[in-house]
């Protein structure tokens, strides 16, 4: 771990964590440390996060020990809704294109984040990421494999394509990469703040976008835009208090996957343990199935949050785990009525201020738009929507689709951690696992995110990955209780990327950790 009376910020690159660690340094708060940082992976890794994304934050409050969380994530433009898609002959939502674009809530997000909690200005915060968008940054292996791999989805946009392929391909490891009009962008917002994106030059270019891929957005669209600040929603688990931005994320998944496990005795088996393993795997299957039934935008769908979350219902639903043989499929449960690609970053301040922020374009490049001259890529959120008219998530004017994003906090005691692991569907899981790897396993925060985890990406069926770091002893077990045991690499990307910051309020020391499954770093407050 990185140890330090000052701050630490902990993000996918060096770079990023860098560029927040000096702005704590020059007397910014966590959250103006966590802004910079984004930023600047917006620049460095444009395929996971930027301009055009969403984004989600836990804030923790050191003076007032309360925990805030906004939601930053788009809505669908007034104008798309299910019998436009209809008449145009869709049966499933579209994942690329401008149909699957939901209004950007990223800068939305910088400016109430920075507006409630920031210290510096904002035209400080993005310095960084201006100054490396200007005069280039040198590409870095996991994003030059990724940028790779995205090779086909951009030049089916000649914008995209002139943004982000010089020559024609994507830049190779340690390559040299510019981006002027991402700069233009950031210039824009670093002046004019929120107006700028939703109001003025830059909007003028997204409407132009829209309406050349014959999308129905209007000015009012974006003009009329605004995040939410929510009350997060928790569970307990073995004396720790575990927190989740509320529904329409995924979030809500990991607290069900939690009260879950609790009823196994995952500490007192271990973490080589089959049955651990085993657990596990099923408690994600019931989750999810909840998960897929359930959760839906609040402003437009009753969820059943307090059934989902009650410990009565997870006790109900355990039993559906059979120890000695893998479910093939998982049914939602009745709950008791209530009374590819994303960016992980957090941070730390010496004062103990703590910000958990996930940020994304959801698949690498998102929708594949590039809207002329703005250098960033749209993401492709809408396309979580279900055109089912019954189903909670039903597309509608103005609702938020289902998100995969999700920051996560714990706390007991005198000690917080602001934690996440990115990676789509992976992200519930991954955290799950992640707050057993400490609370179950004992393990400290950079060896609870190094700790070799499965994922289950799909819905249905018995099989799972697994890093081949897990013994071979326990992948014989689970493969002899019918799981179908996929071996991944010993650090695969399959299992997603995560950081966490810790403080120990009673020792006054901040801790910080990085994954290995990523190019990023836990940078720690420069010495004055």
């Amino acid at each position: 771990m990185v140890i330090s009376k000052s701050g630490i910020v902990a993000s996918e690159h060096p770079l990023a964590s860098q560029a927040g660690a000096q702005v704590l340094a020059e007397g910014g708060t966590a959250v103006d440390a966590a802004i910079a940082a984004n930023a600047v992976m917006g620049v460095v890794a444009p395929m996971t996060c930027g301009l055009g994304g969403d984004l989600f934050a836990l804030v923790y409050d050191a003076k007032t020990g309360r925990l805030h969380g906004l939601n930053a994530s788009g809505w669908a433009p007034a104008g798309l809704n299910l019998d436009l898609l209809r008449k145009r002959g869709y049966t499933n939502m579209p994942q690329r294109g401008m149909l699957s674009v939901t209004i950007p809530g990223c800068v939305a997000g910088w400016d109430a984040l920075h507006d409630r909690f920031g210290r510096l200005k904002l035209s400080r915060l993005l310095a960084p990421a201006i100054r490396l968008a200007d005069e280039g940054f040198p590409v870095t292996e996991i994003v030059a494999g990724y940028w790779k791999g995205s090779e086909k989805l951009l030049r089916g946009d000649p914008v995209a394509a002139r943004t982000f392929l010089t020559g024609g391909r994507a830049p190779a490891v340690g390559e040299l990469f510019r981006n002027g009009d991402l700069a233009w962008s950031l210039r824009q917002v670093a002046r004019g703040g929120r107006r700028a994106f939703y109001e003025g030059a830059i909007a003028r270019r997204l409407l132009d976008c829209a309406r050349r891929q014959d999308a129905p957005w209007a000015p009012a669209d974006l003009r009329e835009f605004q995040p939410e600040w929510v009350t997060p929603i928790s569970t307990t688990y073995h004396g720790w208090t575990v927190y989740q931005i509320p529904p329409q994320g995924q979030g809500i998944a990991v607290l069900m996957m939690l009260n879950l496990m609790e009823t196994f005795p995952l500490g007192e088996w271990g973490r080589d343990d089959p049955r651990a393993w085993h657990a596990m795997i099923e408690a994600k299957k019931l989750a999810y199935a909840d998960l897929l039934r359930y959760v839906a935008d609040l402003r437009f769908a009753k969820v059943p949050v307090a059934g989902l979350l009650a410990k009565a219902y997870a006790h109900e639903r355990a039993p559906l785990i059979d120890p000695n043989r893998a479910a093939d499929h998982a049914l939602p449960g009745e709950p008791p009525p209530a009374g590819t690609d994303t960016t992980y970053l957090c941070a730390v301040d010496a004062a103990g201020n703590m910000v958990s922020f996930i940020q994304s374009n959801y698949n690498g490049f998102g929708s594949g738009l590039v809207a002329e001259g703005t250098g960033f890529g749209l993401q492709n959120r809408g396309g979580l929507f279900s055109l089912d008219p019954t189903h909670p998530n039903a597309l509608a004017p103005r609702k938020r689709p289902l998100h995969t994003i999700i920051p996560g906090f714990m706390a007991r005691g005198d000690v917080r951690i602001a934690f996440g692991i990115m990676g789509g569907w992976n992200q519930a899981q991954a955290h799950a696992q992640f707050v057993a790897n400490v609370v179950d396993f004992g393990l400290n925060l950079q060896a609870a995110l190094e700790a070799p985890r499965f994922t289950k990406m799909t819905f249905d069926g018995t099989d799972v990955e697994i890093e081949s770091r897990v013994p071979e002893a326990v992948r014989a077990a689970l493969a002899a209780r019918g799981h179908a045991v996929k071996i991944l690499p010993a650090f695969a990307d399959a299992v997603g990327g995560g950081q966490a910051v810790m403080r120990n309020f009673a020792r006054g020391l901040n801790f910080g950790a990085s994954d290995p499954r990523k190019d990023g770093a836990a940078v720690p407050e420069p010495v004055k």
